[in-house]
């Protein structure tokens, strides 16, 4: 496992000390790995898409084009 560190302002960690029982390390690396996880998953959805979109563009097509006979 690596290591990071991480700058708070001077205040912002004078107030964390108000709450000394939150493992405030734990919850940053929490957080980091929760929003990795969720880029992960953006990234995977939007190539699926990126995937999809030339049977989307036709299956939009064939809607349009049963639209426009009805008429």
């Amino acid at each position: 496992m690596v290591s990071i560190t991480v700058s708070i302002p001077e205040e912002i960690k004078k107030k964390m000390e108000q709450f000394p029982e939150i493992n405030w390390s734990g919850l940053v690396k929490k957080i980091i790995i929760e929003k990795v996880e969720k880029l992960i998953w953006k990234e995977e959805m939007l190539k699926r898409f990126e995937n999809e979109k030339d049977f989307n563009s036709w299956a939009v097509d064939i809607v349009r084009k049963g639209r426009h006979n009805k008429k």
